[in-house]
C-alpha cells in the first residue's frame, strides 16, 4: 500500500469515528470484496457470508474507536470477520465435540508430504467438500495468514490440537484433490 493510500485510509477512519457515513462507505467498499471473501472461505455459503460480513462492518464501524491506528485496518477488520464467521458456524451446528480439545495433543510434529501445485479452482472445490472443522481451519492457516498461536485462540482449543487439526485437515484436502485429479483425467472438460 502506497503512502497516499495509507494516509487516505488512516483519514477515512479518522471521519467513521466522527460517524461520517461517506467515509463509512468509502471504507467499505475498499474492504468489501476481500471481507466477504474471508467469511464464504469459512462458511461456504454465500448467503450467510454476506450477513455475517454486513454484520462485521456494521460492529466494526460501530467500534471503529477502539482500533489503535497501528496495524494494518484490514487485518483488524479481517479478525471481525473471522469471528463472526465461526460464530455463525457455532450457531448453525455444534462443530466442536466435547472432549475434542484434547485430540492429538501428543502426536508427533506434522509431516511434510510430497507437495502438488493444484489450481485455485480446484482448491475452491475441494475445500467446498470439506466438514466446516477442516475448511475453517485451512482457511485461517493458509489464507488468512493467523499461525497456530492465533487459531488455538479464535477457535478456543489448545495450539497442539491447532496445529494437529490443520495436518488432518490438509491431509483431507490432499485427499479430496488427488480425487479430483484422477476423476478428471477420466473426465475431462
Amino acid at each position: 500500500m502506497s503512502k497516499k493510500d495509507l494516509n487516505n485510509q488512516l483519514e477515512l477512519i479518522k471521519r467513521c469515528c466522527e460517524n461520517d457515513k461517506r467515509a463509512q462507505f468509502e471504507l467499505y467498499k475498499m474492504f468489501y470484496k476481500p471481507m466477504y471473501n474471508t467469511s464464504l472461505r469459512i462458511l461456504n455459503d454465500r448467503t450467510e457470508a454476506e450477513d455475517v460480513m454486513q454484520d462485521s462492518f456494521l460492529m466494526a464501524f460501530r467500534k471503529i474507536d477502539e482500533y489503535s491506528g497501528e496495524g494494518d485496518f484490514g487485518a483488524w477488520l479481517r479478525r471481525i470477520v473471522v469471528n463472526n464467521s465461526i460464530d455463525a458456524l457455532k450457531k448453525r451446528r455444534q462443530w466442536i465435540l466435547p472432549g475434542d480439545e484434547n485430540l492429538g495433543e501428543d502426536e508427533p510434529e506434522e509431516t511434510q508430504t510430497e507437495d502438488t501445485e493444484y489450481k485455485i479452482a480446484e482448491i475452491k472445490s475441494a475445500m467446498g467438500t470439506l466438514p466446516e472443522q477442516h475448511r475453517v481451519i485451512i482457511s485461517l492457516f493458509l489464507f488468512e495468514g493467523y499461525d497456530h498461536g492465533e487459531i488455538s485462540e479464535i477457535l478456543g482449543i489448545s495450539y497442539n490440537n491447532s496445529r494437529t487439526r490443520y495436518s488432518r485437515a490438509r491431509q483431507k484436502l490432499l485427499e479430496v484433490l488427488s480425487v479430483q485429479r484422477k476423476l478428471s483425467v477420466f473426465h475431462p472438460n
